[in-house]
């Protein structure tokens, strides 16, 4: 609103139907993770909340800055969806080889 945009103005910025900015706003449903990084420079911030002291903030801040899901991520690492969902819950910790590749990437 201090933009005086339209929805339609940010929905062609987000790369999303006017009725997709209408739900988010609603709270109807949330952005999926693809659009996080439009709607990030859109807003001039991540908007939602990490913990960066931790392995797991770090891990969820980067797939939200880059819009990928845990699948996707675990492809880049060479692991499953389901392994990246476990470091994120804090259920499991990575092996010192993808802890490798996680500090060069985050």
């Amino acid at each position: 609103m201090e933009l005086n945009l339209l929805q339609k103005d940010v929905a062609k910025i987000c790369g999303v139907s006017e009725d997709c900015i209408t739900n988010w706003e609603k709270n109807r449903n949330t952005p999926q993770i693809q659009y996080y990084p439009r709607i990030s420079n859109f807003l001039g911030y991540l908007p939602f909340n990490v913990d960066l002291t931790t392995l797991s903030g770090k891990l969820k801040a980067h797939r939200y800055i880059n819009g990928l899901s845990q699948k996707q991520l675990g492809k880049i690492l060479g692991v499953d969806g389901a392994t990246v969902c476990s470091w994120e819950l804090e259920e499991n910790k990575p092996h010192k080889a993808i802890l490798v590749k996680l500090d060069l990437m985050l």
